[in-house]
């Protein structure tokens, strides 16, 4: 963890460092935040904006979602499945200087009904392929019943998680 790590939770008012794998297994990956460096990246593309809703998939401890309320004035939602992560992410809420742009959800991405109004969706390798294509089908399900742009980011995505978005006729 570098001190720019350090920094970012501080001004956030937030705890989000270090990983945790305490709740990892053969479907479900570590929590490990996704580093500032690349959020800057992701805020300065402007393709994040205030009126946006991301929705953060495996958001951990809320780092993301924190961050992207924060910088682009864009409205988060985060989705955990580990119970005891999702009460850290419920923690650094209580004290976030963005948290009015903020919500958690406590549950399993592949049974999520992704919201009307989400157009913008958030991966770090939080999950399997297997996960991931049912996550995918939510996704459009919610598309072809509400149609928008949606775009989806995705940070170090798996090969198998590349070959299955080309194999989606939907994707651009």
């Amino acid at each position: 963890m570098t001190d720019f790590e350090i920094t970012w939770d501080k001004r956030l008012q937030i705890k989000t460092t270090g990983r945790d794998d305490s709740s990892a297994d053969q479907y479900r990956y570590p929590y490990e935040p996704t580093p500032y460096t690349v959020l800057e990246r992701l805020v300065n593309s402007g393709l994040i904006r205030e009126g946006d809703v991301v929705l953060d998939y495996g958001c951990g401890k809320g780092r993301v979602d924190f961050f992207l309320a924060y910088q682009t004035k864009a409205n988060t939602l985060g989705i955990e499945y580990d119970e005891r992560i999702y009460k850290s992410a419920m923690e650094n809420r209580k004290t976030a200087i963005s948290r009015a742009k903020t919500q958690f959800v406590l549950a399993n991405a592949e049974g999520y009904e992704v919201p009307p109004a989400v157009n913008r969706c958030y991966f770090f390798n939080p999950f399997t392929i297997e996960i991931l294509r049912k996550t995918l089908s939510r996704i459009l399900e919610s598309y072809y019943e509400s149609p928008r742009e949606i775009f989806l980011f995705f940070y170090y995505p798996a090969d198998d998680y590349v070959a299955a978005l080309m194999t989606l006729e939907e994707l651009e």
